[in-house]
């Protein structure tokens, strides 16, 4: 097992640390001082292939010189030297690849990807008893379809691992993941955040060489990617450490990051629980040995469905929601369920696609990015339904972060169809601000969490506007579009 890092030195303590959130379409680097706040940052593109067939790949490589450019642009712009790294990653995205030489053998498959879909359907009967054990619905969003579709169909040379794995082995040489972004494979025992025999018997990857699982707080190395050794003592997966960075660390708070998707997580604390509505149970993260869970719940499609309004030409680009939306009262009739790349929890129907009904000769750009901006904020809304269902208690807000949030007509809308307060982020890039306060704990285990995580401080709160009945109109619409999308796919 990896140890922490000395805790002799209080200068070292107190000193700067870079925080790297490794993400889907780029790569934030920033340098953290506890005192000062973010003194530098950097960034750099990573850019996926969409493909036919729902598939979505990236180079590995991109991957890696993404987190090095990026890292070492935020130390550039800081202008001293840190005394940590920490490193945020994509969860869901897998590669195979050679643990002698750390060539990849595969590209990465991105999370979004839906290829392991046929391979699903074959392990339906086994559904039940994977969501028991893991926590997790059968679904290709999840890292161990991908792995054994990859044993299927491309090699079955090297390891396989999620992205992470991959990255840390290049920085380091160690072999580790932390026990979230291990509880996004499926094959992870929710109770024991150990590997689950029996999953991996499921998927075909008995004898499988695995990372260990430790803590989100470990010292698992040191690197010289970014110039000056420096050791790596914090790992933890996107969304719980944005989870982290908003202070949501008691049973019953929320949070919802708006990037390429829209992410709700909930805090459950110390025990584990299997959602009764569709969402997900998994680890929010393992600090010092303590495990602390939390319920998930996915939009596949918020950025991304944003991105593609902006290559039909509709709008120019995210910047141009509030101007081009704000330009009628409201959506106009038109319905929009932006399930580009299928739809999530609660309903786990990766293999429908979107739809926008009631369009007319009236239409105008205004209305579709009305309308979209209506459907994010309904499927997040049914997020939170199923989560105020799972703990028998309503949210009474939702932090959020993400870059979205921009968007005053998306976070409106928002907690209009909510009914209750959305309270945006002052903090931006809140998931390295996450990594960088485990990157602190695993240096200092002295520290408490309250003393690593940022004060948490609202930039805006938006309160309900619509009238109740209007809200409830638009969520009505929007249900019955989603029901007449799973009435003509065949289940």
């Amino acid at each position: 097992m990896f140890d922490h890092g000395d805790t002799r030195d209080g200068a070292v303590m107190t000193g700067p640390v870079l925080a790297v959130d490794q993400g889907t379409s780029g790569t934030k680097a920033l340098v953290v001082c506890p005192v000062r706040g973010v003194i530098g940052s950097g960034s750099a593109p990573v850019r996926p292939r969409y493909l036919p067939g729902g598939r979505v790949e990236v180079a590995p490589i991109e991957l890696l010189n993404s987190v090095v450019d990026a890292g070492r642009a935020a130390l550039a712009a800081a202008g001293e030297p840190v005394v940590a790294v920490g490193l945020a990653n994509q969860g869901e995205t897998v590669l195979a690849w050679e643990p002698a030489t750390g060539e990849p053998l595969t590209d990465a498959i991105v999370w979004q990807d839906r290829r392991a879909e046929q391979l699903c359907t074959e392990l339906a009967p086994h559904a039940a008893a994977l969501r028991e054990t893991t926590g997790l619905p059968l679904d290709p969003y999840f890292a161990a379809p991908k792995m054994a579709w990859i044993r299927r169909h491309l090699t079955r040379g090297g390891v396989v691992t999620t992205s992470d794995v991959w990255l840390v082995h290049r920085l380091t040489g160690a072999f580790v993941t932390d026990a979230a972004t291990a509880g996004r494979t499926q094959l992870l025992d929710l109770d024991t955040t150990r590997w689950s025999d029996t999953a991996l018997e499921v998927y075909g990857l008995t004898g499988e060489r695995l990372p260990e699982v430790v803590d989100a707080d470990t010292h698992v190395g040191t690197t010289t990617a970014f110039g000056p050794e420096l050791p790596l003592t914090g790992l933890l997966v996107d969304q719980q450490a944005a989870l982290l960075a908003q202070s949501v660390t008691e049973p019953g708070a929320a949070k919802c990051t708006y990037g390429t998707g829209a992410f709700l997580l909930a805090q459950t604390g110390p025990r584990p629980l299997r959602s009764t509505t569709g969402l997900v149970g998994c680890v929010a993260w393992r600090l010092a040995g303590r495990t602390s869970y939390c319920l998930d719940g996915q939009v596949y499609t918020a950025a991304s469905a944003v991105r593609w309004l902006t290559d039909l030409g509709v709008i120019s680009g995210a910047a141009d929601i509030d101007t081009v939306g704000g330009s009628v009262p409201d959506a106009g009739g038109v319905t929009f369920v932006p399930a580009l790349a299928g739809l999530a929890a609660p309903w786990w129907r990766g293999d429908l696609r979107g739809s926008v009904t009631g369009l007319g000769l009236d239409t105008t750009a205004g209305h579709l990015v009305r309308a979209l901006c209506d459907g994010i904020a309904a499927q997040v809304a049914e997020l939170a339904d199923a989560v105020a269902a799972d703990l028998a208690a309503p949210l009474a807000a939702l932090r959020v972060d993400g870059g979205l949030t921009r968007s005053a007509l998306l976070m409106q809308a928002q907690a209009d169809l909510l009914g209750i307060p959305v309270e945006v982020s002052a903090l931006p890039d809140v998931t390295a601000l996450g990594v960088a306060a485990v990157a602190r704990l695993g240096l200092d285990p002295s520290l408490t969490l309250a003393e690593a995580v940022p004060q948490w401080k609202p930039a805006a709160v938006y309160e309900p506007r619509a009238d109740p009945a209007d809200a409830a109109g638009r969520r009505t619409r929007f249900r019955a579009a989603v029901s007449a999308l799973l009435a003509e796919a065949p289940a």
